[in-house]
C-alpha cells in the first residue's frame, strides 16, 4: 500500500512540473492523456488497488482522487496561462463595438414558384402528391399511352440506366400511380425534379423542375381546365396576365392543348422576352386519354378528366425577366441575393 501511495504522489508531481513547462495548449493535452487518459499513469495505478485488501482500498481510493483532482487543478492552470489574464473584461472586450449583423438567407427563385404555385393550386382543392426520381418505361411511357417509336422513347432524349429503368421525363408517372391506388375523383399537383438529355441553352437544362395536375371526375370538360388555368396565372403573375390556348398533340391527351401566357413585360404587345410576339409559351395540357384511364382501369365511359403541366423554371425566368435558365443553377449569391 506504502509503495502504490508513493507511486501516486510522485505521479502528481511528475504531471505537475510537466504542465508548468508546457508551452501550448497541445502540449497540455498530450500530459493530460499521459497521466489521465484511459491508457494514462492514474488509471495504471488504480487499477493495481484490486490486489489490496478491504480495509486498505477506501484510503488509497482517497488519495487517487486526490491526486486526479490535483493533476485536473494543474491542467486548468496551465490551459488559462496560455490562455492569458482575462480577468480585466474592460480591455479584453470593447463594449461600445457596433456588433456583426448576419445576412438573412432566402428561398431560390425556383422554390418561391414551386411553393407558391402549389398555395395556388391547393386553394383550388389539389391535393400533392409525389413520386420516385427513377422510374420504369411503364410508368414513365407505355401507361401514358407513349408509342414504342415515340422520339421521347429514344437513348437521345432519355436517361436509361443499365437495368432498364430510367430518370423520369415528367412528373406524369405520379399520376398513373396514383390513379392506380385511387378511386375517382381525382384532384392532384405533382411537382417535382424531371430529366432530359437536352443540350444546356439560355431556354434548357438536363434537369428541371415541373407542376403537373390531374383532375379526375364526372362530366370534367374542357372548360374546367380552361378556368383552372386561367385563375392560375391570374393568381401567380396578376390579373391583367391573359392565357391563349393552341391545338397540340400529346400521347396521353385527347384532345391536346399548347397553353401561353400575355408577356408580362410588355404587356402583349411584343418585345425581346417574348421574341415580339406578345406571348410566352408555358407547357401543355389536355383531356385525359381513354387509353390512360383503361390503363389504370377507370371506365372512360363514367370519369372524364384533364390534366396539365408546367415548366417550374419558365415561369420563374417569365416572373423575373431571367434571359438565361443556366443562372437560376450557377449558385451565384450577387444574382440570388436580388430575389
Amino acid at each position: 500500500m506504502v509503495k502504490l501511495q508513493h507511486e501516486l504522489e510522485d505521479a502528481l508531481a511528475q504531471a505537475r512540473e510537466a504542465l508548468a513547462s508546457a508551452a501550448n495548449e497541445a502540449g497540455v493535452e498530450e500530459c493530460r492523456i499521459r497521466f489521465l487518459g484511459r491508457k494514462g499513469v492514474i488509471p495504471f495505478l488504480m487499477r493495481q488497488m484490486g490486489a489490496l485488501s478491504p480495509d486498505e482500498r477506501p484510503l488509497m481510493g482517497k488519495t487517487a482522487n486526490g491526486v486526479k483532482q490535483g493533476i485536473q487543478a494543474a491542467i486548468d492552470d496551465a490551459l488559462a496561462r496560455l490562455a492569458g489574464d482575462v480577468s480585466d473584461t474592460s480591455e479584453a472586450l470593447d463594449m461600445s463595438l457596433p456588433g456583426r449583423r448576419r445576412t438573412l438567407g432566402h428561398k431560390h427563385p425556383i422554390s418561391q414558384v414551386m411553393d407558391d404555385a402549389v398555395a395556388i393550386f391547393r386553394r383550388l382543392g389539389f391535393v400533392v402528391a409525389d413520386g420516385p426520381d427513377l422510374e420504369t418505361e411503364y410508368y414513365n411511357f407505355d401507361a401514358l399511352n407513349t408509342p414504342d417509336d415515340h422520339p421521347s422513347r429514344d437513348i437521345q432524349d432519355t436517361f436509361y440506366l443499365p437495368d432498364g429503368r430510367l430518370l423520369r421525363t415528367q412528373t406524369s408517372p405520379v399520376q398513373i400511380r396514383v390513379m392506380e391506388n385511387q378511386e375517382p375523383p381525382v384532384r392532384i399537383i405533382c411537382p417535382g425534379r424531371c430529366y432530359r438529355r437536352d443540350t444546356p441553352d439560355a431556354t434548357h437544362s438536363m434537369n428541371f423542375h415541373q407542376i403537373e395536375g390531374l383532375y379526375v371526375d364526372k362530366n370534367v370538360s374542357l372548360a374546367d381546365l380552361k378556368g383552372v388555368l386561367t385563375v392560375f396565372a391570374h393568381e401567380l403573375l396578376g390579373p391583367d396576365v391573359e392565357l391563349r390556348f393552341r391545338p397540340h398533340f400529346f400521347p396521353f391527351t385527347e384532345p391536346s392543348i399548347e397553353y401561353d401566357f400575355s408577356c408580362i413585360m410588355c404587356k402583349g404587345k411584343g418585345c425581346s422576352v417574348c421574341k415580339n410576339s406578345g406571348w410566352l409559351e408555358i407547357s401543355g395540357a389536355g383531356m385525359v386519354d381513354p387509353a390512360v384511364f383503361a390503363a389504370v382501369g377507370y371506365d372512360p365511359e363514367v370519369w372524364t378528366g384533364f390534366a396539365f403541366g408546367m415548366g417550374v423554371e419558365r415561369i420563374a425566368m417569365i416572373r423575373h425577366a431571367i434571359s438565361d435558365i443556366r443562372l437560376l443553377y450557377e449558385n451565384d449569391v450577387r444574382f440570388l441575393a436580388q430575389f
